[in-house]
């Protein structure tokens, strides 16, 4: 397995999450733990995937619970810096209308 690694720094107004390696089922409980504990209310959530190798359908149901959870607390979610890959699964899915998308990282979307 490749390393996985997740990370989160605030800034004004936003916090941005780094996720780098394999998103999957195995690892998307770290992702959950470290979102869990971020107050949403009126914030923006940036999801850097510009470093994630590979994400299945366990990534995805982790990506919409937080999206529904960000709305529901009055903040924003925006995905940062998707692979070709991430987009196809959210193509597939039918879901990809649902998130809010910028095609670099993090650090070029603001």
């Amino acid at each position: 397995m490749r390393s996985f690694d997740v990370g989160v720094t605030r800034q004004t107004g936003r916090f941005v999450v780094f996720v780098t390696g394999e998103l999957d089922i195995n690892t998307c409980p770290r992702v959950t733990e470290t979102t869990d504990a971020l107050p949403l209310q009126g914030q923006t959530l940036l999801v850097d995937l510009s470093a994630v190798t590979f994400m299945d359908s366990a990534a995805l149901n982790m990506l919409l619970r937080l999206r529904h959870r960000a709305h529901a607390e009055g903040g924003t979610l925006k995905l940062c810096g998707a692979s070709d890959q991430t987009l196809q699964v959210l193509d597939v899915s039918g879901t990809r209308s649902l998130f809010a998308l910028s095609p670099g990282p993090a650090q070029e979307t603001y």
